[in-house]
């Protein structure tokens, strides 16, 4: 299985001993997981990884569960990549791809980090979680949870996606919907969690969802030939995808599987909470709380990220950028692949084809650059949304 070998902070790099349940680190940094890469250059070739389960546990070698009987898999990871012509001819590219990650279990992306985060809570002896969010976390952590037979209770705000409501308490978490947004719903769980006995699975206050989603960047990788695009468009809410793929990248190439090469990375929000996209501009190391966010994309309404710095920071690695879209550009940006590719899209991912379209008609991306756009989730989950 595994060769996990420690967990480390992103920020004070204070090393922590795994085996152990973690939060956040005393300086209050997400921790992240860290492998004996070298062992592994040495005992894992990729030309096996075909012959592993048809899932992102095809890479659990680079996954931190230690036994096999702790994995909750609902069949999450190796979604379609998909070439769009159309969209590419409507857009003025060559060359534009669309990664779909609508198709997962709960329709989302977020089934990835929660397969991997649960799996851990199982291994470790969680026998309940708390999760605040933006609709779309709490659907996966209920199903995952459930498949575990671990107790969730879910934090989220009173207008998300009615999907997401009904997704958790078909099954059965103990769901509180509350009247703000996911940073309201995260002071709930803090307060509460000790006193409750709950395990906090927010974003990066925990370092395993970040394991599950850099499997993203493992599925790129491998789906071109071990050859990374020339850019990805990522919708940045928390803004662990980014990180997760810039992870697994560092990690690739130490196994000796990829170049140096990276793509660069496009942070997307919405222009109704662009704390990100503020922060790239001005050129500062991390965001400030942004007000009165937004927007209807329910996954890009997060006023502040933990982990904005380190998503920052592979946007800029990369030679990448930060953009905000409006709403009515993540329609339209919704209906583009809808139309053209049959492709129904979450509002993130329009927002990620909106940004597209701007950055090539900016001349940011040459029409002969591999680009591909990150659909997080399935347009189904958003009918009352897009019904409007």
């Amino acid at each position: 299985m595994t060769a996990l070998d420690y967990l480390e902070c992103s920020r004070c790099s204070r090393r922590y001993e795994r085996g152990k349940l973690h939060g956040l680190c005393e300086c209050g940094g997400p921790l992240l997981v860290r492998y004996d890469l070298e062992r592994l250059r040495r005992e894992w070739q990729r030309d096996s990884i075909s012959q592993g389960p048809s899932s992102m546990w095809r890479y659990c070698r680079a996954l931190p569960v230690t036994q096999e009987s702790s994995i909750v898999s609902l069949g999450e990871g190796l979604t379609p990549l998909i070439r769009v012509k159309r969209l590419s001819q409507r857009f003025g590219s060559s060359d534009l791809w669309v990664k779909d990650d609508g198709i997962n279990p709960t329709g989302t992306f977020k089934a990835r980090g929660m397969s991997c985060a649960i799996s851990m809570c199982r291994e470790l002896g969680v026998n309940k979680v708390a999760v605040p969010s933006a609709g779309n976390a709490a659907g996966a952590a209920a199903a995952y949870a459930a498949a575990a037979g671990i107790e969730a209770h879910i934090f989220m705000p009173r207008d998300v996606p009615r999907a997401n409501y009904v997704e958790c308490v078909m099954a059965g978490a103990k769901v509180t919907l509350v009247d703000g947004l996911i940073s309201d719903c995260a002071r709930i769980v803090s307060q509460r969690k000790e006193a409750e006995g709950w395990f906090d699975l927010s974003t990066l206050k925990e370092p395993y969802r970040i394991e599950g989603k850099k499997t993203m960047g493992y599925e790129i990788a491998e789906q071109f030939d071990w050859r990374l695009p020339d850019a990805i468009l990522y919708p940045c809410g928390g803004g662990v995808g980014i990180i997760g793929m810039w992870k697994a990248f560092e990690e690739m190439e130490a196994l000796g599987w990829i170049s140096s090469q990276r793509p660069k990375m496009v942070a997307v929000q919405a222009a109704g909470c662009p704390p990100i996209v503020r922060a790239f501009e001005q050129g500062a190391p991390a965001s400030e709380f942004y007000e009165n966010a937004q927007t209807l994309a329910s996954g890009l309404r997060v006023p502040k990220a933990l982990g904005d710095f380190l998503a920052l920071e592979a946007v800029r690695k990369s030679g990448g950028t930060a953009i905000a879209v409006s709403d009515d550009e993540i329609m339209e940006g919704v209906g583009d692949p809808a139309s053209s590719e049959g492709i129904f899209a979450a509002p993130e991912g329009g927002a990620c084809v909106a940004a597209c379209k701007k950055l090539l008609a900016n001349g940011f991306f040459r029409p002969s650059e591999r680009v591909v756009i990150y659909n997080t989730g399935s347009g189904l989950k958003y009918i009352e949304t897009y019904d409007r």
